[in-house]
């Protein structure tokens, strides 16, 4: 590689969503890499970053300048630009909904949507300008689709969301939104295979890497000396499918079952964290077809994870991550069932299932690899000089 690009900075922007932007910004530090997370404002989790550019106390014309000088700032200052959550500093918004009423609702929609498409591919324009290279993560609803997922899944999120989760509109922007990115950005990443059917011929799957093996150690439970305990953790109980996982665990209550529920929710990380080492075995998700970052930090911890996985998708992952895959798999119709199943498991088998899950994150999530191989994609970028 030319001298030219052996030192360079990156920044990842402009969100915090499952600490995956600041888990990779920090293991491309470990590799000399001078790497930033920069974002909008902090969330519940309250994961940590190196810049919020927005405080509590800014209005929306304060937030619009500083958004301006953040672009600016941005494409003045570094070499390598990573979008998390498939967006920059400027997110699109729809400029029409069907559910709006009056012309001034409409109006203000029309404006902002307006603004913001015209601002996005202004803000990607201005990095090519000035020849910074691009990447974009996806993690989720960023590209997920309503109509999609319900013309071509049997079971799926679009199912058990709130009205206008999803909505034509807001599928129609996504998609804008990922073409935009495509023709701007050398890679798209997807953390959920599923994103892969509609993010192009740029993207590939690449598994989270938002967690520190060193910190988050193995805590193998004390199973068989009481009552099994099971965990879940909505970030959102549509989506996880929450109501039919505590009926479920309801009637098995009712049943005679024997067991504890510990439900963490509406919690910071380090505050969750502490909640997980008390779990034994965690029910993840019934609808995503895929397991989320929560899960690969229950794993990490040597916990046994229960979890729906959509098996058309895997065809995206390599070969031996497929065969390695350690978690109880579950669907809605089956999950009953599932849990007798882990139950009525001895000891020693909750046990395994968790060494087989820590085993499972050291070699597929392991933040160092997967920073080595997005640094490969960088230092690519960087030595062509294009995002085409």
């Amino acid at each position: 590689m030319s001298t030219k690009f052996r030192k360079y900075r990156v920044v990842h922007l402009p969100t915090s969503v499952g600490g995956n932007p600041q888990g990779l910004s920090a293991h491309l530090e470990k590799l000399g890499i001078e790497s930033e997370a920069w974002i909008f404002q902090q969330n519940v989790f309250n994961y940590s970053c190196d810049r919020v550019i927005w405080s509590e106390r800014d209005g929306l014309w304060r937030r619009e300048v500083k958004r301006l000088l953040a672009i600016i700032q941005t494409a003045w200052t570094f070499q390598v630009i990573h979008f998390n959550y498939g967006t920059g500093w400027a997110t699109p918004v729809p400029m029409f909904r069907s559910s709006d009423r009056g012309v001034k609702t409409k109006l203000k929609r029309f404006i902002a949507g307006a603004y913001f498409t015209i601002l996005a591919s202004a803000e990607l324009s201005l990095y090519r300008a000035f020849g910074r290279q691009m990447f974009v993560h996806y993690q989720g609803d960023d590209a997920r689709q309503g109509g999609f997922c319900l013309e071509n899944f049997e079971h799926s999120v679009a199912q058990y969301v709130e009205p206008g989760y999803y909505s034509p509109e807001s599928d129609e922007l996504k998609r804008r939104a990922i073409s935009r990115m495509e023709k701007y950005c050398n890679r798209l990443y997807a953390v959920n295979p599923d994103l892969m059917y509609v993010l192009g011929r740029k993207a590939r799957f690449i598994p989270y890497c938002h967690i520190s093996l060193e910190e988050w150690k193995p805590c193998f439970s004390a199973v068989g000396s009481r009552p099994l305990r099971i965990g879940h953790a909505p970030s959102h109980r549509g989506v996880k499918g929450t109501d039919i996982i505590l009926k479920v665990l309801d009637e098995l209550a009712a049943e005679g079952h024997e067991f504890e529920l510990v439900l963490v929710e509406g919690l910071s990380n380090s505050e969750a964290r502490r909640r997980y080492e008390d779990v034994d075995v965690m029910i993840d998700q019934l609808h995503a077809g895929w397991y989320g970052g929560l899960a690969v930090e229950l794993m990490a911890m040597g916990k046994p994870v229960m979890v729906y996985i959509r098996e058309e998708d895997l065809q995206f992952l390599p070969v031996e991550m497929q065969v390695d895959i350690p978690v109880i798999r579950v669907t809605e119709e089956s999950l009953k069932s599932d849990v007798q199943r882990v139950l009525a498991m001895k000891p020693e088998e909750i046990i395994e299932i968790g060494r087989r899950s820590r085993r499972y994150v050291e070699k597929w999530h392991d933040p160092a690899r997967i920073a080595e191989d997005i640094k490969r994609d960088y230092d690519l970028a960087l030595r062509l000089g294009t995002g085409r």
